[in-house]
């Protein structure tokens, strides 16, 4: 028997075998309805921590050793289906939505809230998404969250990523904490300038102020500058406070709108040491905004702090075929983890439905917070 003959009685007798497997696998189903009838009886919950340990437990023992590894993944991801079928049978297979039903956009009067002075990247990336609507500065992005959540505006901006730092963790605090939905996203390259009162020059300065991210992206040109650094709540500030001081000691490190804004003359410009640094802007509603054009749509979701649960959840994301663009982690108290993912697709593809939904299965805790364009 040559190679290939050998791989065709290989695939015939995976085929049978797949073929039990499905057959064993609706015979399980079957017996976890009996389960599901039997818990609503009682009312006790879906999921049994305890119950699936004991699983795990027992079926590692008769598993060789080569295939431990294999096996917990399997029998894992056999219980997450369980789960979810116990969870549809017990509410009658109603699903919750997972994303309330969208608004209709913003049409006119709009109101955008962003963190920051005029001048700040927040506002550059308002000026993205909504160039015509009247923007609104507040002084913290809580306060941008807050503004959004009470209806003093529409939407607001704020930054979750930037290329070459990384996540921006406090936005993703805070979109947990208030409830808000991502509706769009924007880049803005991070282009910043060395700004100073007119006429000054770099001999003169002997103090640069900018935000903390600002000074950071711009590290290497300042290593070659025997500046103080100073850090303010952000670039637009920076240059208010330059103008402020009226002196040609001061500097700061900010967008050439914030100069101009501030009657400030640009010393250098683009001394960011990438020059492909961006940051991603997001735009939050206090309600979701959606159509079938969106390809984009971020989760957060909650594991224990267990080797391979979050490998549970991610499982059922690669059996839907969906693509993860990104994917952080936040600590919570006790032991457990946040986790915030974005993913490829639109929140009505039935294969998006069937991986949020098989996920949430496994992790307990999953809520969707938004889909709109990638």
């Amino acid at each position: 028997m040559d190679n290939k003959e050998m791989i065709q009685k290989v695939r015939k007798d995976l085929d049978s075998l797949d073929d039990k497997l499905v057959q064993i696998m609706q015979e399980r189903m079957a017996l976890v309805d009996a389960i599901a009838e039997a818990k609503r009886a009682e009312n006790m919950p879906t999921a049994d921590e305890s119950r699936e340990e004991q699983i795990i437990k027992r079926v590692l023992d008769s598993a060789k050793d080569e295939y431990k590894g294999e096996t917990v993944t399997f029998i894992r991801t056999i219980l997450g289906l369980s789960k979810f079928r116990q969870r549809k049978l017990l509410f009658d297979n109603i699903e919750d939505p997972l994303l309330p039903s969208p608004r209709e956009p913003a049409a006119k009067d709009i109101t955008i809230a962003y963190q920051g002075l005029p001048g700040a990247w927040g506002e550059q990336a308002a000026l993205n998404l909504f160039p015509l609507a009247e923007r609104k500065n507040e002084r913290t992005f809580d306060d941008v969250f807050a503004a959004v959540k009470k209806q003093e505006a529409n939407y607001g901006i704020v930054p979750i990523e930037n290329s070459r730092t990384g996540a921006i963790g406090e936005t993703y605090d805070l979109l947990r904490k208030f409830g808000c939905y991502i509706v769009g996203q924007t880049q803005v390259r991070a282009a910043h300038c060395l700004m100073g009162m007119p006429g000054t020059k770099l001999s003169d300065i002997r103090e640069v102020f900018s935000h903390p991210e600002g000074l950071h992206q711009c590290a290497a040109y300042l290593k070659k500058h025997n500046w103080d650094l100073t850090e303010t709540r952000n670039t637009a500030v920076a240059a208010s406070l330059t103008a402020e001081k009226g002196e040609k000691r001061y500097a700061a490190i900010g967008s050439k709108r914030a100069a101009e804004l501030y009657g400030l003359e640009m010393i250098e410009g683009n001394i960011t040491d990438d020059h492909s640094n961006n940051t991603r802007f997001i735009a939050i509603a206090d309600k979701p905004e959606y159509n079938s054009s969106c390809n984009a749509v971020s989760i957060t979701f909650r594991t224990s702090h267990r080797s391979g649960a979050l490998c549970e959840v991610l499982f059922h994301f690669m059996a839907a075929g969906i693509n993860l663009s990104r994917i952080e982690s936040r600590p919570m108290m006790g032991e457990k983890y946040c986790f915030f993912a974005d993913l490829e697709g639109n929140i009505d593809d039935e294969a998006v439905q069937r991986g949020l939904r098989h996920a949430a299965a496994s992790c307990g805790y999953l809520e969707v917070l938004g889909c709109y364009p990638g």
